[in-house]
């Protein structure tokens, strides 16, 4: 977990990363948000990044949530407004952390959250995955995740194809937990705190299913809630050529519930 502090804060933001990336790739929004007046706690997954874990594998998806819970009690230790940014599979687990604990927070942005996936298994391969989930589920597959289907940045593209912490493959016990948190996350729909949220979702994602978002957004049960979908755009939206319109718009949400 790394901590960047900015003069004279007005909030912390918590940002949660997605799958298969770390820490690292989020330095470019992290000034944004420590510029703007705001203390950032950032940190790796467990499986990803500089983390000492197995790479791209998990025992339990309950791994990222107490880690994820570890950084929201050190960020309440700076006594300032709390707000959680979690993109694609970080939103899922901010997700899943708000319908079994409620936070007290003042607010949450949703990237592009992994609440469905485009590209699945066919069923004969998603059989077998629960089969080898028991017997073993460390046993690695690609990711089939590529930075072309995330961004059209060429130079975060670039950047991407030499970084050396970029998870390729994933194991079938983190795969069977990304699909198990998926189903849940839907179910228990109705759990989710009640605390006003932002999703923001790419309008041309090739990585989760926005339809799957909005389905899930439509039947959140709370007093504030706002949908904005970014026509044209790729999953990683804060990477996007237009980052800088997206940024302006999670700031918006986030000074507008400061107190």
């Amino acid at each position: 977990m790394w901590k960047w502090e900015a003069d004279n804060p007005k909030g912390v933001i918590i940002i949660v990363h997605g799958a298969a990336e770390h820490h690292g790739r989020y330095k470019w929004l992290t000034e944004m948000w420590r510029s703007s007046g705001y203390h950032v706690i950032i940190g790796d997954l467990p499986g990803q990044g500089t983390t000492s874990r197995i790479r791209g594998h998990i025992s339990s998806f309950d791994e990222y949530i107490d880690v994820v819970t570890a950084w929201i009690t050190e960020g309440k230790k700076f006594g300032l407004p709390i707000f959680l940014l979690g993109h694609s599979m970080g939103g899922l687990i901010l997700i899943r952390s708000l319908q079994r604990k409620h936070q007290s927070v003042n607010g949450v942005i949703l990237s592009s959250p992994c609440l469905g996936i485009i590209y699945k298994p066919n069923k004969a391969i998603n059989f077998i995955s629960k089969g080898l989930n028991v017997l073993a589920p460390s046993f690695k597959v690609d990711s089939n995740l590529s930075v072309e289907l995330a961004t059209r940045n060429d130079l975060v593209r670039m950047q991407d194809e030499n970084d050396s912490l970029y998870v390729t493959k994933v194991s079938v016990r983190w795969y069977r937990e990304l699909v198990d948190a998926m189903e849940l996350a839907h179910e228990e729909v109705k759990k989710f705190a009640d605390i006003p949220l932002l999703v923001m979702q790419s309008g041309t994602d090739k990585i989760v299913d926005k339809a799957k978002v909005k389905s899930w957004f439509n039947k959140v049960d709370i007093h504030e809630k706002t949908y904005k979908e970014w026509k044209g755009l790729y999953h990683e939206i804060f990477n996007e050529p237009e980052r800088e319109e997206v940024f302006e718009a999670a700031r918006r949400f986030v000074e507008g519930h400061l107190n």
